[in-house]
């Protein structure tokens, strides 16, 4: 009797082992197999495990956890875990289309990242959502926009691009005294130099394609609620929206979150260096860190943030936009791009990138120049990078 021929269009089962891998295996499946449909309604009814992608996947769970241990989560009682995203700005357009209706009000950082500004001020209104601009430095700006439908304020602890600080002691105040829910988009900060939970918010935004990650090669975001309905709310709309997490950038960023407190350290306290340094070249008008005492907000970065400037910098040359031009062509081993957080320092000119969308006006109130540029400090050599930064701001004065 000839014996049936196997196909290979069936899988085998996964190899058992007594050991387990040390490093975090890579599950890309799109969907899970169950016994028996009462297993899966069971399933559903408890939520435990996997069905399909789009619901969640072990790789985007394991980031998740690590994510939530960073933020505290497992220490607060009756919190339950993030959600990470396909990309930041899902993450904030979760939360937002997740937990707001039309009728809402929403009031925003007026110097939040140029993406989301463009969410609150051009997409939001288009689904019968009002919203209003404050200055996060002054909480008793974001008190005199609340209207009686306010459901929610947005904030970013250090502003983007401007590196300003947000008055968050006083905002998170006056949220919740008025019953008002209180996002924080705490890509900036990360956990290492701020916990939002930690001070009064009721949801936490990232864009873990950012310091997190850490590498430049993993597009996430990631989502999270105090209130479990809250979150609940934001993890449906995650999955009905389709804004997926592709497994393998959730393997790329758990695997770059083990040298992230070491990265994050570096980068800081180089940013603070080159800071210093750049603030006595020729051709620099301004140059923004929390570290220096010239910040607008220095004493408030004291309060809030400590010991902790973060790897963030923003600096302003003379010349505008020809100087600006000459400056990134002089210096081709620091990328023009417009991106964070990576093992190497990135430039960005947000004239010409994240603030686009702006009118001239509109960037002239938030002190975005022609000449203005986004720092963000990587693990290079200190001495390098001034050198590589005073060459570059000299050639651009050529200009």
């Amino acid at each position: 009797m000839t014996e049936t021929p196997k196909s290979l269009a069936r899988r085998p089962e996964w190899p058992s082992s007594v050991s387990r891998p040390v490093a975090t295996p890579l599950q890309p499946s799109v969907v899970y197999s169950s016994p028996d449909p009462t297993a899966l309604d069971k399933q559903y009814a408890e939520g435990t495990g996997y069905t399909y992608a789009r619901e969640g996947h072990p790789n985007a769970t394991v980031l998740a956890q690590k994510i939530d241990m960073l933020e505290g989560i497992d220490m607060l009682e009756g919190v339950e875990g993030g959600i990470v995203n396909g990309s930041g700005m899902a993450a904030v357009s979760t939360v937002l289309f997740g937990l707001l209706k039309a009728g809402d009000h929403v009031i925003g950082a007026d110097q939040l990242y140029g993406r989301t500004l463009r969410l609150m001020t051009q997409d939001l209104p288009r689904f019968g959502i009002e919203t209003t601009l404050a200055d996060p430095t002054d909480a008793a700006s974001f008190e005199a926009a609340i209207q009686p439908n306010t459901r929610m304020m947005i904030v970013e602890v250090v502003s983007n691009p401007t590196i300003r600080i947000a008055d968050m002691e006083g905002i998170a105040k006056i949220a919740n005294e008025r019953g008002i829910l209180l996002m924080v988009d705490n890509t900036f900060t990360t956990p290492r130099g701020y916990r939002p939970f930690d001070h009064g918010a009721d949801i936490v935004v990232h864009s873990v394609t950012k310091l997190l990650a850490g590498h430049a090669d993993a597009t996430l975001g990631y989502a999270v609620a105090k209130d479990p309905a809250l979150n609940e709310a934001i993890y449906i709309a995650n999955t009905t929206f389709g804004m997926t997490a592709s497994p393998f950038d959730c393997w790329l960023a758990e695997r770059g979150l083990q040298t992230f407190e070491i990265r994050y350290d570096r980068a800081e306290a180089t940013a603070t260096t080159l800071a210093e340094a750049l603030a006595g070249v020729k051709g620099v008008k301004r140059v923004f860190h929390p570290s220096r005492n010239d910040h607008p907000d220095h004493n408030r970065a004291l309060q809030i943030l400590g010991n902790r400037p973060g790897n963030m910098l923003s600096i302003e040359i003379e010349g505008g936009r020809p100087a600006a031009d000459a400056m990134t062509r002089a210096a081709p081993e620091l990328p023009f791009a417009p991106t964070l957080g990576d093992v190497g320092t990135t430039l960005s000119h947000p004239a010409s990138s994240s603030h686009r969308a702006l009118t001239p006006e509109g960037r002239a109130d938030l002190g975005i120049s022609e000449g203005f540029f986004r720092v963000s400090v990587g693990l290079e050599d200190p001495d390098m990078l001034i050198a590589e930064f005073t060459k570059a701001i000299a050639e651009s004065q050529k200009a």
